[in-house]
């Protein structure tokens, strides 16, 4: 159950925003393998003076900050980097205006489905792909 984060350069309207988040989050179900339901997705858009840009980047800019239990393969973190340019790309956004960063964190920092700690439950679906 990754928690997912997504930073915009402009406004957004609001089915462009479900676009958005739903090109990202269609990657992580692809490369991470988690179910398609299993969703948790924020969208956040800034003013120009809200956010200093890397040089050369336009306002199509996106950042994608994904959080996530430790022990998805480096072959899957990049298959989930280029699924998300991929699909943003569809929706207009060049490829050198993406961004992702992965955090991991262990299973049992993460208390989920009622207070559980993550390591103890049975999520369904495999972590370690």
């Amino acid at each position: 159950m990754p928690l997912t984060h997504i930073s915009v350069m402009r406004d957004l309207g609001s089915e462009e925003k479900i676009a958005v988040m739903n090109a990202v989050h269609s990657a992580l179900v692809e490369a991470f393998g988690i179910p398609e339901p299993d969703r948790n997705i924020r969208i956040r858009s800034y003013a120009a003076d809200e956010w200093l840009l890397p040089p050369g980047k336009s306002d199509r800019y996106v950042l994608v900050e994904v959080r996530a239990f430790t022990g998805r393969s480096a072959e899957a973190k990049g298959r989930l980097y280029a699924l998300i340019v991929e699909n943003l790309g569809k929706l207009g956004v060049p490829a050198g205006d993406v961004f992702v960063q992965v955090a991991e964190q262990p299973r049992e920092n993460w208390g989920i489905r009622g207070g559980q700690r993550a390591d103890l439950v049975d999520l369904g679906y495999a972590v370690k792909v």
